[in-house]
């Protein structure tokens, strides 16, 4: 692909009609893009000493073709960086901490994320049945594919922890006719989903909580239990106890869906070239992935077994590009919402999140996994024979009829 570089003292490197142009404020930001560090150039980019002209689609396919190595290996770390890992996620994750980090992250501006989520603002992996449809629709396909895989039947409770703008509580409600909890750090959501229950006439059976999972009541164990993208907030040191407490909020036989991002290796703690970094600075602070592996590892520590894992990992590189698509589509709009130098700052940096995570995901540096659980096995014999007790019926067939 040709790129056209202006460099800071005006002079222009590349042909006149490439698809891509780089502006050089500064020597920082040249420095960046000779190393390959990604992330740098990203900061860059959001702190002004670097413009972009061009899709971001061209963006990243130049992202990719500059890097010196993969980022799954540069993440990797020695025993020494391991031990320090782990203790900057005991710190980081203290209750005030984490509601501090989810409403740095979702109160941005529920307006800013209507113009680029589908009409029930369901922000994760979604789940494209068939390759045309749309994100909307696949985001409609995602939410029935989880409360299939939990087998939900009517009258039973629900629990949803991290439940967003209310996309599968809601949907878990009213086309499965269970008795719905949720729960979430922001604001801003949790005001909207009141709002949605009170309109939709669901007092009765669905509410909306402002609360941390772990202060969670135990002494009626719930059903079914959902946790949809809110993995990756919980950190790494703290796994252990967040899969022992979703195991005593579960009664036995019953069911928990785990949904969320991955690493792609696995002994990285996060996207390297500088990449983890930026999304820790600008978008998510406070979240950590872990390989699929190591959650497995916590889930059977905690007390669970896995009955069904699946890796969504392309189906969410196209729900980012989708959404990518729709913010740059819509960037004018954007700027009404997100207003100021701060603003302005927040878009670039949306825009560099949305397309760069797509990216991530298309290269196998992250990954979506849907992990289904219940307690561990009791010695029992008759689990292929549906006793009424237990729901997992050890046949996949149950998920697509």
């Amino acid at each position: 692909m040709a790129v056209q570089v202006q460099l800071p003292d005006g002079s222009v490197a590349g042909p006149a009609d490439a698809k891509m142009r780089l502006v050089a404020k500064d020597k920082i930001a040249l420095l960046h893009l000779a190393s390959g560090q990604a992330g740098l150039l990203g900061e860059d980019y959001v702190e002004g000493r670097l413009d972009v002209q061009g899709s971001m689609r061209d963006l990243m396919r130049l992202a990719t073709s500059i890097l010196p190595a993969s980022p799954i290996d540069t993440g990797h770390g020695n025993w020494f960086t391991g031990l320090a890992r782990h203790a900057v996620s005991v710190w980081r994750h203290s209750t005030e901490r984490d509601a501090k980090q989810i409403q740095f992250h979702y109160d941005l501006s529920d307006d800013f994320y209507a113009l680029w989520l589908d009409p029930r603002r369901v922000y994760s992996c979604a789940y494209f049945r068939t390759p045309d449809m749309t994100v909307a629709q696949a985001q409609e396909a995602k939410l029935d594919h989880i409360c299939r895989k939990l087998a939900l039947k009517s009258g039973e409770r629900f629990l949803d922890i991290g439940a967003g703008w209310g996309g599968l509580l809601l949907w878990a409600a009213e086309n499965y006719g269970v008795d719905a909890t949720g729960i979430t750090l922001s604001k801003n959501q949790h005001a909207h989903v009141n709002r949605l229950i009170e309109e939709k006439g669901l007092s009765g059976r669905v509410r909306m909580t402002l609360l941390d999972y772990r202060a969670l009541d135990e002494s009626q164990p719930y059903d079914k239990i959902a946790s949809v993208g809110m993995f990756e907030h919980v950190g790494r040191a703290q796994l252990g106890a967040y899969f022992s407490k979703l195991r005593r909020l579960l009664r036995p036989g019953g069911l928990i869906m785990n949904h969320g991002i991955t690493a792609g290796g696995v002994y990285n703690a996060e996207v390297g070239a500088g990449m983890g970094q930026f999304i820790e600075k600008y978008i998510f602070p406070g979240g950590e992935l872990t390989h699929i592996s190591n959650e497995l590892a916590r889930i059977s520590d905690a007390g669970l077994e896995d009955v069904d894992v699946e890796n969504l990992r392309p189906h969410y590189a196209r729900t980012l590009w989708a959404w990518s698509d729709a913010l740059e589509a819509r960037l004018d709009e954007a700027r009404q919402f997100l207003k100021g130098e701060q603003g302005a700052k927040s878009l670039r940096a949306y825009r560099i999140y949305l397309a760069g995570c797509a990216m991530g995901f298309e290269q196998g540096w992250i990954a979506l996994h849907q992990v289904l659980l219940q307690h561990k096995a009791t010695g029992r014999g008759d689990e292929l024979d549906y006793p009424a007790d237990l729901t997992y019926p050890w046949r996949r067939e149950y998920i697509y009829r």
